[in-house]
């Protein structure tokens, strides 16, 4: 652990507050982040209108990006003040800076009434919400961790790891609670803001909570020594082996468990809401109860990881991930639209011609054959396409339709309705449907799949990267590569993923990002990580 002298062992009152405490701002914190996923179709609608539905949906994600992309940077900064001047307060100050920058998201005008303004104050606020985070996840599992007896660490710590998910759950509760309360005009002209303002009330009690807490007893007792890290971030990278332990828990820990985890739950709320055209509060209702149900295996894992050791956990998590992602996806989508699946069974969409180039972030494409892609990717729906010669032609089911044209307004607006009509005639219903009750159940079962090897491979986590690092440096070596691979690898997961489902037309295409990032997490994880179990933080 350190040189200097743990003196004061926590009793089973202080523990039990000290999980509460740190559980209730890490769900709060994680709230407030995930508030704005949650929401994704509004704050596209409300701050990046631009009548491209497709277009809208991926700056959405981009801005969800952004917020994860500074993360590193607060890992940095409170990592160093963590290191600094102790776990407690640094992490007061990240659950502030979180809860003020989330109300700022629901007092901000929409761009209809301040224009530019809007999305560029909306990107200001996610990278303020980003840079706190980098500083929440690291102080409360530390603190946690270090209040914990090494024995039952693993099961103390995955109460921090459920809080996660628990934060993703508040929030779902929060915006349907709202929905059910208010009428529909109400919810969608500023009711939708009330889920972000009710951060500053879940910021009151988080404080409340956090300020009855004292300093991590491993933190004082080097304050006592006299070992407090000069430049924690620095002593990171040149602490005799740190560098390779920070590579592995980048590349072997944090890049894996956070696709797969944000694969589960935002890729499947996304996947339900967008190309299944589930109601949108059926869906939230699925994926929440899910999503509640699945708390559960972060904890189980966790203690699972004190008797057999964090590595076994993670790493069959990693290989079970790769093998069941994409027949878990194909149960969801089989079951939550069944008349759109028979359509597009016996009616499958392909589109043929020269120059079939396609980009989601053009308004209008260099080519024919690009503005009926378009049209397709629009609504959603998989398509094919083949390299042809002459005039673009769209093929749904037997009836080929070659007499379309995208030189002007008019012509755009003729060919889209000629395409509406096809898509009707074959038997496409693009209202929102409530699947069957025994549908749902089916789609539950999946969710909670996902959710399983989301908690085996995140429920041990805080309580191994705890262990991995040295005592003077451990909030700055923990914090940094697990917000590079959460912020990166994760956040970037819906922006890429629907990127790729865009630009190929397969609604499944996404789950290979998922795919090669978790196979480079199985192979790091399965030779770098160390085997067995560890009863005392490491020292070097």
């Amino acid at each position: 652990m350190t040189s200097a002298t743990v003196k004061h062992e926590p009793s089973k009152k202080e523990i039990r507050l000290v999980i509460a405490a740190s559980s209730a701002g890490t769900i709060f914190e994680w709230y407030d982040f995930f508030i704005y996923g949650t929401l994704a179709a509004i704050i596209g609608e409300t701050f990046f209108p631009s009548g491209n539905q497709t277009l809208e949906t991926l700056l959405v994600w981009a801005g969800f990006a952004i917020g994860f992309g500074f993360r590193p940077l607060g890992a940095v900064l409170f990592g160093f003040l963590g290191d600094k001047v102790g776990r407690k307060y640094t992490f007061l100050v990240t659950v502030t800076l979180m809860g003020v920058a989330t109300a700022g998201v629901g007092l901000l005008p929409s761009a209809a009434t301040i224009g530019l303004a809007a999305p560029i104050i909306i990107i200001l606020l996610r990278i303020l919400q980003g840079l706190a985070l980098g500083g929440e996840y690291g102080g409360a599992a530390i603190y946690v961790a270090e209040h914990s007896p090494p024995d039952k660490r693993g099961f103390y710590t995955s109460f921090i790891q459920a809080s996660v998910a628990g934060g993703f759950v508040l929030s779902l509760i929060v915006v349907l609670s709202c929905r059910y309360l208010m009428p529909t005009d109400v919810w969608e002209s500023w009711g939708w803001r009330v889920p972000f303002l009710l951060s500053l009330l879940l910021l009151a009690i988080s404080l409340w909570m956090r300020l009855k807490l004292s300093e991590s007893p491993v933190f004082k007792a080097m304050k006592e020594a006299g070992e407090i890290a000069k430049n924690p971030v620095k002593e990171s990278f040149t602490y005799p082996g740190n560098t390779k332990r920070i590579l592995i828990a980048l590349f072997g820990v944090a890049a894996g468990l956070t696709v797969i985890w944000y694969t589960a739950m935002f890729s499947g709320l996304t996947f339900l809401k967008g190309p299944m055209r589930v109601e949108p509060v059926i869906a939230e209702m699925i994926v929440g109860f899910a999503a509640a149900c699945g708390l559960g295996f972060f904890i189980y894992f966790g203690r699972l990881s004190d008797k057999i050791g964090r590595k076994k956990p993670i790493v069959w998590g990693y290989a079970l991930t790769m093998l069941a992602v994409f027949p878990l996806f194909w149960i969801i989508g089989g079951q939550a639209n069944p008349g759109l699946s028979a359509a597009l069974e016996k009616a499958p969409i392909t589109i043929s011609g020269q120059q079939c180039d396609y980009s989601p972030f053009a308004d209008i494409q260099e080519s024919q054959c690009g503005n009926i892609i378009q049209s397709v990717a629009s609504k959603s729906l998989p398509y094919d396409v083949i390299e042809g010669d002459g005039a673009p032609i769209l093929s749904i089911g037997d009836n080929a339709i070659a007499d379309l044209n995208y030189e002007n307004e008019a012509q755009i607006q003729k060919s889209n309705a000629i395409i509406d009509t096809a898509f009707e005639e074959a038997g496409y219903d693009f209202s929102k449907v409530v699947p069957p009750a025994t549908n749902i159940l089916f789609i539950i079962f999946a969710l909670v799949g996902l959710s399983a090897l989301s908690g085996a491979t995140y429920g041990p986590v805080a309580a191994l990267l705890s262990e991995m690092f040295p005592a003077k440096v451990r909030y700055s070596s923990m914090s940094i590569p697990y917000h590079i691979g959460a912020g990166y690898f994760g956040g970037f997961l819906p922006l890429i993923a629907s990127l790729i489902v865009a630009m190929t037309g397969d609604l499944y295409s996404g789950l290979w990002y998922t795919i090669g990032i978790t196979f480079i997490a199985f192979i790091v994880g399965a030779l770098g990580l160390p085997n067995g179990k560890i009863t005392e933080f490491e020292n070097g």
